[in-house]
């Protein structure tokens, strides 16, 4: 948001430790919401109205950052429990979530603090989903250092970014760090760093068949993404994805979350699919002329909660690559199998008759 930025400079509060608050037009308008919130209520004095402001506390590398909400005048604000970690997608980078960490806060002041990932910028994003989840997972690991207060923990992640954070949360699950920094212990069954899965968010899971050609671009994340890198009678890794493993817990971690939110464009979107952003079939899509605009947001036309399918016939990823490599069934229908044996919240949105039609995989 290079316009919003340049505006006004923000003022810095401690430049040693990398803190800075937003500038003053971020304030009002948060009041301001507050205000219009208030309208149909009891009317209250303006000076009960606290005056909130963003505090951005930027990591080692100066690319990723930590975004709270603050009252000034509240010096014994509880300290934050949900911590919220945004995950980038392709040749992305922390920047791109900064104005939906905003809303984010917008929306819940009071209990969460937003990280925007600064692990997997940029060029790092070719280095291939399993050796991004990895850095992802120490990434989170020192965030909840930084903040012991926080119980829950929440994933976004944009398009590439949810299969990075579909892998660091099966290396984190079960584990708890706070034996690192306390002599307490404690059961993590079904939780994430120790700490509770709350709602997850993700974009696309993987890339369209069409765009196979172009997979060598993208050097070892494109063999990932277009299924291409099985090798010696191994599954490719998206596949290995939707199972648990000896070593690797990934169905286990991904239903330990409450909630589990596809978010999918109808049109548009020249990189990801519709049906493959919302893990469905194509004969499951909804129907075009049905969709609707919500009432509270014009761009959502469609919300829907798939149950867990129990498909007797699902075949199992196991060693099921002859020496050709060609795959015996169908490797997308069986990753969309493994994938619907949970619950899923279903979100389609459309930006039909805007000029963010054009940017429509694009978050910023």
């Amino acid at each position: 948001m290079a316009s919003e930025d340049s505006k006004q400079k923000p003022h810095v509060l401690e430049q040693d430790k990398g803190v800075v608050v937003v500038e003053e037009e971020e304030e009002k308008e948060l009041n301001n919401e507050t205000k219009n919130r208030n309208k149909s209520k009891k009317r209250r004095s303006s000076s009960y109205l606290p005056k909130f402001c963003f505090r951005i506390e930027y990591g080692a590398k100066g690319e990723g950052f930590d975004m709270e909400m603050v009252d000034a005048s509240d010096s014994q604000r509880p300290k934050p429990t949900h911590l919220i970690i945004m995950v980038n997608g392709l040749i992305g980078s922390a920047k791109n979530w900064k104005f939906a960490a905003k809303q984010f806060l917008k929306r819940y002041p009071h209990d969460a603090v937003v990280h925007c990932s600064e692990c997997n910028p940029a060029r790092l994003t070719f280095d291939g989903v399993d050796v991004m989840g990895d850095r992802l997972a120490k990434e989170v690991i020192v965030v909840i250092k930084r903040h012991p207060s926080v119980k829950k923990i929440s994933f976004v992640g944009h398009s590439l970014g949810g299969l990075v954070a579909r892998y660091a949360i099966a290396k984190l699950y079960e584990g708890d760090i706070s034996t690192e920094f306390s002599h307490e212990s404690k059961n993590c069954e079904g939780q994430i760093a120790g700490l509770e899965p709350c709602p997850m968010f993700f974009g696309s899971r993987h890339a369209e068949k069409a765009a196979i050609r172009v997979s060598g671009l993208l050097r070892r994340t494109g063999k990932h993404l277009f299924l291409t890198d099985g090798i010696n009678g191994k599954p490719p890794l998206l596949l290995q994805m939707v199972r648990d493993s000896e070593d690797l817990k990934f169905i286990s971690a991904l239903r330990s979350f409450k909630r589990r939110v596809a978010y999918a464009n109808v049109r548009y979107d020249k990189l990801v699919g519709w049906s493959t952003s919302s893990i469905r079939r194509r004969n499951e899509l909804p129907k075009r002329q049905n969709l609707s605009s919500h009432e509270n947001y014009r761009h959502i036309v469609n919300v829907e909660t798939a149950t867990p399918s129990s498909d007797p016939n699902q075949i199992s990823t196991e060693s099921q690559v002859n020496n050709n490599g060609s795959r015996r069934l169908d490797m997308e229908e069986e990753m969309i199998r493994g994938l619907t044996r949970m619950s899923w919240e279903r979100i389609d949105v459309r930006f039909k008759g805007t000029m963010q039609k054009f940017l429509a995989h694009r978050i910023y």
